[in-house]
């Protein structure tokens, strides 16, 4: 099975690549090249989607097709230059199309008009349903939750990993009964895979189903085998002290608002785990992601509270 993966350098592209790869398929990797390296093992040609014209260098046919864009126009410039070439196609989009964040239901944002600003991070979930429309109704769509384990370097659980590992008190945020949901990098691969090799269509919302946050930070303490104090502390208090929400400085990943995101991480995943997706248990997730962190340097920054952030934040509530 000869399978292009439009991208197949960083995160979830590169780990759809090497699990192909390891399937025996043979793996064709077309990218710019300035994100990474593709997995060993693949063939790797570089193209840029940013031009007319840009897919050029692709020769022969594709029985897969796996693309993670989030532009519409590069998305479209696949779809027709590869016309007549490609078997099944893949999408990887997000839950972030749908614009109801209060509420669990089906209603997708308007999709991102011809000529609107693409790179715009207001314009993500608009500019993947017009992604989604581009490849069209044979086409899997794979609608991606919080992608979370090794080589994730947004640091939204990430830092979890990272914090609990450190030990001491642990400023943890909203209620352990809030809900969480994500999806380990390699069960997400792995279930694409399965689906396109079976010829799935349509849209799945991937990821595990909700959990609480307590749970979550549990199971991350039991990977680590550490046993945190954990000091909860409530939105309120949180808002009040300018602690950002999901991701970025001074944050405290994972933690939405409420009500205004209570649907955000409450998709109803039934169809995508009848359709054999397997989630693996969070402490195998957390195991690995600190081995990763340990084994690559990488150092967490892009999300969470630094130390001396969170000292006076836990001064405050004492």
């Amino acid at each position: 099975m000869r399978t292009l993966v439009l991208g197949g350098t960083r995160f979830l592209s590169k780990e759809i690549a090497r699990q192909a790869r390891d399937r025996g398929h043979e793996v064709v990797c077309a990218a710019r090249g300035q994100a990474g390296d593709p997995p060993p093992g693949v063939e790797f040609i570089r193209v840029d989607r940013s031009e007319d014209g840009g897919l050029a260098p692709l020769e022969g046919s594709f029985d897969l097709v796996i693309d993670v864009a989030r532009h519409p126009s590069q998305v479209r410039r696949s779809v027709d230059e590869l016309a007549g070439r490609a078997g099944h196609w893949t999408l990887v989009s997000t839950v972030s199309v749908y614009p109801d964040t209060r509420e669990v239901t089906q209603v997708l944002h308007e999709p991102l008009a011809p000529g609107a600003d693409e790179s715009d991070v207001a314009n993500y979930g608009p500019a993947k349903v017009a992604c989604e429309q581009i490849v069209g109704d044979a086409a899997l769509i794979v609608r991606a939750g919080l992608i979370v384990g090794p080589e994730d370097s947004s640091d939204r659980f990430t830092y979890w990993v990272d914090r609990l590992a450190r030990g001491g008190r642990v400023l943890a945020p909203g209620s352990p009964g809030d809900l969480v949901q994500l999806v380990d990098v390699r069960d997400l691969a792995a279930w694409t895979l399965d689906a396109a090799e079976k010829g799935l269509a349509g849209p799945y919302d991937a990821m595990s189903s909700p959990f609480p946050r307590g749970e979550l930070l549990a199971g991350i303490a039991e990977g680590l085998s550490v046993r945190p104090e954990l000091v909860w502390a409530g939105q309120e208090f949180l808002a009040e002290h300018d602690v950002n929400a999901w991701m970025g400085p001074r944050s405290l990943p994972l933690w939405v608002p409420l009500p205004e995101y209570a649907g955000f991480m409450a998709r109803d995943v039934s169809a995508v785990l009848a359709a054999g997706l397997h989630i693996r248990p969070i402490a195998d997730t957390a195991r690995d992601t600190l081995t990763w962190l340990r084994d690559s340097g990488h150092t967490v920054t892009r999300s969470g509270l630094t130390p001396e952030e969170e000292a006076e934040l836990l001064r405050l509530l004492d």
